[in-house]
Order: C-alpha cells, then structure tokens, then sequence
C-alpha cells in the first residue's frame, strides 16, 4: 500500500514517511530508559512506551524539523525529548485519576505502585532535560522548560476547576492548553527552530501545534457526550460521572436556569448523581446547543491549525499536517 493510500488514517501515513526516523527515537528511548542502578525503571516504562500508542507527539516534531528542511541528527532528540515528557506526565496522571487501564492494559500503579509510577516519572522528567540539553540550543531547551511547566500548572488548575462551576470557557482554555496543546505546540515549534527557518515560520508551527491540541482536546470532550464507545474506549458520560467539567458542561452551565443550575450543584459540585441523572444532562446540554457550540469550536480551532500551514512550504509533510488537522475533527460529523 502506498504512502497516498486514501483510507490510512494521516498519522499512520506520517509514520510510513517518518518511519526511519522515528526507528532512531525508539532505539534512543530504548537506551535512555535504561537504568543501570533501579531495574524498575526500564521495566515501569517499557510497559507504558511499549503499550502501543500512535507517538503523535515525536511525529510532529519530526515532520516539523522535515518539513523545514533540518537535515541535522538532532530532531531525533527532540522527538525523544518530547515522548519522554509525555510518558512521565501519564505516568502521573494514573496516580493522580486513580486510574486502572491505559490503551487497554492495566496502569503502572496497579500493576506496581503509586510510588513507583511517580518516581519513575520523575526520573522520565529528568532524562527529557538531559537529552533536551544535547543539541546545544538555548531557544530550544527554552521552549521544552516552559511546555513542562505549563503541563503541571494546567494540571493544577485543573484540580481546583474540574468541579467548580464557577470555571469559564477561558480558564478550560487553560487547562487543556497545559494538559493537550503546550505539548503539542512544543513538538512543533521546536522542530522549526532547531532547522533554523525565519520566524514567521517558527511561529506558525508554534500556532498549527497549539491549534491542533486545543481542537483534540475539545473533540475528545464533546465525545464522551455523544461518542460510540466502542470507538472512543469510553463509555459515553464517564466524564459526568467524574464529575469532570469540561467544555459542554461550562456552556450548560453558563446558560443554566435556577432549577438547572441547582442540578448542576448537586450532581458536580456535590457529587450527589442518581438514576436518570446522566440522561437529564444530556437532555440540558442539547437544550442549550452546548454540544452543538462545542463542535463549532472544535472545528475552528481545527481550521487555524490548517491556517497556520499556509506559512510552510508545499510539501507532502504539509499535506499530512493539514489532513491531520482535518482528522482530529472527523469524528465529529
């Protein structure tokens, strides 16, 4: 099958372009996961870097650093850089959320323990700084430092916004600009500046990758509304449940009336939901088009992703970045 087959998804086709590439971030993962004194470390994540996974993160800094016409070694380390950053961050996560399964298998804090998912994420942070530091290159080392502190600070934020209603559209932005998009944009910025293009272009891969978080993110949000479950590996509501208020409950919530609004208080403030209580949500939420407005933004966040590429030279590369964008979305219609 070709590289232009029609029906592999966008990623899928990155990876066959990218392939040799990323073989070189797989066997650097390989040798900087390694720990000569702690066994546990290479064994907590080789279960998670090994669990499958599409590695959307290093593609994209790799298909920036190409796209841009790098034709150093160093986009491999970066490409590592950013999968080290975003393996650590799920590591404590699943500590955090208490969760049991990731892509279908069992967590590291179940299979070992919250001690050793965290530790070992710490140790992952700390490999991410060493191999950011080795291409020499301050703006670089600049950008991956502020994307891991926008992680844990959105990561914060989101602990105290989650059940408040009182949280805004803007302060959602936050949140999923730290846990979804300051990755993401990182990966591509990145890869612009270690090729050394003009800024205008740095920029717009700074743009498209921010974009393309922010509307993953809101896609992922409106799904586990009205998503099929056996595509999503979610059952749909799961976020009610959770109490998680993420962007069609915030545009409910915005247009509650009193009584509403005392249902919202009692079933994601308090925590106090009962039969029938997922389904009055939905029946709200399409009352007052929250699902509907939340896909007109998905897709407009989509769009400046591909906005952004029209900075970047015609290629392939920029081809599979725009039909990427496109396809964070597809499953909306």
């Amino acid at each position: 099958m070709g590289l232009d087959t029609p029906n592999k998804k966008p990623h899928d086709r990155l990876a066959e372009l990218l392939s040799e590439d990323m073989g070189g971030v797989n066997a650097l993962i390989r040798e900087r996961m390694a720990s000569k004194h702690a066994p546990r470390i290479p064994e907590v994540t080789a279960h998670l870097v090994e669990a499958g996974g599409k590695r959307l993160r290093p593609l994209l800094t790799l298909a920036s650093a190409r796209l841009c016409g790098y034709e150093g070694p160093f986009h491999v380390h970066l490409a590592a850089t950013v999968e080290f950053i975003h393996t650590a961050t799920l590591l404590h996560d699943d500590v955090v959320d208490e969760s049991s399964q990731r892509r279908g298998r069992p967590t590291a804090n179940l299979l070992w323990d919250n001690k050793s998912s965290v530790l070992v994420g710490d140790y992952l942070f700390a490999r991410s700084f060493q191999l950011m530091v080795e291409p020499g290159n301050l703006r670089v080392l600049n950008i991956l430092s502020n994307a891991a502190a926008t992680i844990a600070e959105g990561e914060v934020l989101q602990l105290t916004a989650a059940q408040d209603l009182k949280t805004t559209e803007e302060i959602y932005l936050q949140v999923v600009r730290g846990k979804t998009a300051a990755l993401f944009s990182a990966a591509t910025e990145v890869g612009g500046v270690i090729a050394g293009v003009p800024e205008e272009q740095v920029q717009a891969l700074f743009t498209y990758g921010d974009a393309l978080g922010i509307a993953f993110q809101i896609a992922d949000d409106l799904l586990d509304y009205q998503g099929d479950s056996s595509a999503t590996g979610k059952n749909v509501g799961d976020d009610f449940r959770e109490r998680k208020l993420t962007l069609p409950l915030i545009k409910a919530v915005a247009r509650a009336s009193d009584e509403e609004r005392a249902f919202w208080v009692r079933t994601i403030e308090k925590g106090d939901q009962r039969d029938g209580d997922l389904e009055h949500a939905l029946e709200l939420l399409n009352a007052h088009a929250a699902l509907e407005d939340t896909r007109t933004d998905a897709l407009a966040w989509a769009e400046k992703a591909k906005d952004a590429m029209t900075e970047l030279p015609q290629s392939e590369l920029r081809d599979l970045l725009i039909d990427l964008a496109d396809f964070v979305v597809a499953r909306l219609y």
